[in-house]
């Protein structure tokens, strides 16, 4: 099985079955509702879980909630909120907008909030090997001592100098492990540096570490946190001797108009208004569209598309089996196990319900989260007007069969003809 590693720019082999396979994915920083585009790493490491599973592999998949950030105290001030009331709030409507994909839950879900011990501990260590230091109650990790920082992505000097700045560091590109609490802050742990909070990158590597150890197969996680989140993770863990991920797994952005949607620019469109308006399959078909490594156009006109495929999906026991030749499970298989190529398998999906191989599309949708439904199939009688009325067009008879439509819609059925020369029937109501 083939993945494509973000750290060395090209596919490698996933150790054989059965493993273990132990995915650590970024989750969201919880103080609003969550974006279509911050479901994507969701529905993608749930995704993969699921395949690899089906595939024999043991699997562990984790994925953080992040509950201390600036991102969350400017928000709760602006609320008149406590932060830690606005973190847990938000918490619990990313968690209720993400159950309502129906794929399941992580295998555990972390919050920066229950790992300050370990996070203290790790800090710690780096100091003692001379790669981190205090300053004016700030911890800040040495980014000239570690020469291997910037290997992940490949981030060149100008980049590193534009994180955090502030006069108490030694070198620009230093970035913060530690922060001494702020007047406008209201939550605070202590520490041996005095009472502050975690920088962000410091809690992932003490989160992964926590619960798959010091080495794990995969980390995930959007593309745009690959600097410089991920790489100061990397260089966190590897710095303090934990040999970390072993493979990089980054998911491409969502965009709107052509520009990354993201919170920050404005341009977004929560995930719950998206699953009221064209429901959870709609969703998850838009995401199957698209390669997991790529970018993805959202808008409206994407939305009903995957609609309207959910919908024939959701409709494939009224198709006739048609008798033609299609490709096999082993076909899906070859194109999940190249780097999980989604599109690849979407398109055998439509092949097996334009021929009715119901048996090998639900055996499909389960591994998305997607089912056949049991709709009460047409009578004996409409099926055989249809398969009829299939025969006159074949024959060019097409006067027989508008008679025949004609004859069926008076049973109450409506018989759809699709564009690739398959049909449905659809009971009216």
């Amino acid at each position: 099985m083939l993945i494509h590693d973000s750290s060395s720019r090209q596919k490698v082999e996933l150790p054989p079955q059965p493993g273990p396979i132990r995915m650590y994915v970024c989750g969201p920083t919880v103080y609003q509702l969550i974006h279509i585009g911050n479901a994507r790493p969701f529905v993608v490491s749930m995704w993969m879980r699921a395949w690899f599973r089906e595939r024999g592999y043991e699997v562990k998949l984790v994925e953080n909630i992040t509950d201390i950030n600036d991102k969350i105290y400017e928000a709760a001030a602006r609320q008149q909120l406590g932060s830690a009331e606005l973190a847990e709030q938000a918490a619990q409507w990313y968690i209720e907008d993400t159950d309502a994909l129906g794929l399941g839950r992580p295998d555990v879900e972390p919050r920066a909030t229950e790992v300050i011990p370990e996070i203290v501990a790790l800090i710690a260590e780096l100091i003692d090997r001379g790669l981190a230091y205090e300053s004016s109650g700030d911890v800040y990790f040495r980014v000239p001592a570690y020469p291997e920082y910037g290997s992940l992505s490949g981030a060149q000097p100008d980049d590193m100098i534009a994180q955090e700045p502030s006069d108490l560091k030694e070198d620009p590109r230093d970035f913060a492990l530690w922060k001494a609490t702020k007047p406008h802050e209201d939550t605070e742990w202590e520490s041996p540096w005095g009472p502050g909070r975690p920088g962000w990158h410091i809690e992932c590597s003490a989160m992964a570490e926590k619960h798959l150890g010091p080495e794990f197969e995969i980390h995930g996680g959007g593309l745009d946190l690959r600097f410089p989140h991920h790489e100061n993770e990397l260089a966190q863990s590897r710095g303090a001797g934990r040999p970390f991920a072993r493979y990089w797994a980054h998911n491409g952005m969502l965009q709107l108009a052509q520009e990354k949607m993201s919170k920050s620019v404005g341009n977004i469109v929560s995930l719950r208004e998206v699953l009221d308006t064209y429901g959870r399959e709609a969703v998850l078909i838009f995401f199957l569209g698209g390669h997991y490594r790529g970018p993805l156009d959202y808008s409206d006109e994407a939305m009903k598309a995957a609609r309207t495929v959910a919908d024939d999906f959701r409709n494939a026991r009224l198709v006739i089996p048609t008798g033609a030749p299609v490709r096999d499970w082993d076909a899906f298989v070859s194109e999940l196990d190249d780097d999980f190529n989604t599109p690849s398998a979407l398109a055998l999906m439509h092949e097996w319900r334009s021929a009715g191989r119901l048996d090998l599309l639900s055996r499909a949708m389960l591994i998305f989260g997607l089912e056949l439904p049991l709709h009460p199939e047409a009578p004996p009688e409409v099926m055989e007007l249809a398969g009829a009325r299939v025969a006159a067009r074949a024959a060019r008879d097409f006067e027989e069969a508008d008679r025949l439509r004609a004859e069926i819609e008076a049973l109450g059925w409506e018989m759809q003809d699709m564009p690739d020369g398959g049909f449905r029937l659809v009971a009216r109501l």
